[in-house]
């Protein structure tokens, strides 16, 4: 059995844990990633919530663990998957072909398109950015102080931009969000003490591990207000400011506050590439876009096709730790499908 080839496609954190974990269980691995280089939206992310621990560096660990033991093809975009005689054969836009035992699919999520929220004014006024935007600023030093090109006075945080949005969509909680603008609030907090901070939220959901604490120390230690509501409309003032119009719904009042840079948590949503191989497939479509598998409880690594895996945000919104979790139980579910 451990002749057989697995393929795992998308070589961000759940790919790269679970070819790990194929490869010492004695499988061979070809890991197939899109981008030229591995970690998905990790590589882009200057902390994680709620330690602050350095993206970079659960990333190193994630590339190094693999060592060279797997095959990684770079650059590659899945144009088929198809099963065939016990076995898939899986093509690439270039003409590249492998054939595998088992497909592990981690394809992750893609961040909502901001712009699709006119509303906001994202991609209009210049000081208007997404969470993604933010971190990528807080791993260059001074970024946000050149953007600004001043001591900023006020800043704004908008909840639940593409998630919980029947508008957009997308009626489903992305899970990270709220934890990540309360960290990223503390990260502005610290770079500007003098600064007010601003999170507007639906409902705050402080769901994990220390996540109510942050959002206490948010509060007692950094004086970052919340305010319940969602935002209605953004718009720029003549010297670059934002001005944003909230309603207040605990105290039943408009609010208009201008706030120098002005940031949208955007959710997660199912990626291109995971629409393309489920209808490819055949596989039955969830409402949410992502992939659904054969059961939510039993066997939620498993798709309806033997040999097809799934495994980390592909199959919906998780964190750093349920995605790594997620890739550690699908190899299992793989090691399991070939012994019986």
């Amino acid at each position: 059995m451990k002749n057989k080839h697995v393929a795992v496609i998308g070589a961000g954190p759940a790919g790269l844990e679970a070819s790990s974990l194929l490869v010492s269980m004695g499988y061979a691995v070809t890991l197939i990633e899109k981008e030229e280089e591995s970690g998905g939206h990790l590589k882009r992310w200057h902390q994680l919530f709620p330690n602050r621990k350095a993206g970079s560096e659960v990333l190193a660990i994630l590339q190094n663990q693999l060592n060279g033991s797997a095959s990684i093809e770079f650059n590659k975009e899945i144009t088929s998957v198809k099963p065939f005689s016990g076995k898939f054969i899986i093509s690439t836009s270039d003409g590249w072909v492998t054939h595998a035992d088992s497909v592990l699919m981690t394809t992750g999520f893609d961040l909502f398109d901001a712009r699709k929220k006119e509303e906001y004014g994202y991609g209009i006024y210049d000081q208007v950015i997404t969470s993604a935007d933010l971190e990528e600023m807080f791993k260059t030093e001074d970024s946000l102080k050149i953007r600004l090109g001043q001591q900023p006075k006020r800043f704004g945080f908008v909840h639940c931009v593409g998630s919980r949005d029947e508008k957009a969509g997308n009626i489903y909680c992305s899970k990270v969000c709220c934890v990540t603008a309360v960290k990223q609030a503390i990260e502005v907090k610290e770079l500007f003490p003098d600064a007010e901070v601003y999170c507007f939220y639906m409902d705050l959901r402080m769901f994990g591990r220390h996540y109510e604490e942050l959002y206490k120390e948010a509060q007692e230690k950094y004086n970052i207000q919340f305010i319940r509501g969602r935002l209605s409309e953004a718009s720029e003032n003549k010297y670059g400011g934002v001005i944003v119009k909230v309603e207040d719904t605990l105290l039943g009042k408009p609010l208009k506050i201008t706030v120098d840079m002005l940031v949208l948590m955007t959710g997660m949503v199912a990626p291109l590439v995971t629409s393309r191989i489920r209808d490819l497939l055949g596989l039955t479509k969830d409402e949410d876009g992502f992939l659904a598998p054969s059961d939510i409880h039993l066997s939620a690594n498993i798709c309806e096709i033997p040999g097809l895996f799934m495994a980390g945000a592909c199959s919906g919104p998780k964190t750093i730790g349920d995605t790594l979790a997620d890739a550690r139980s699908a190899a299992v579910a793989v090691d399991k499908y070939f012994k019986n």
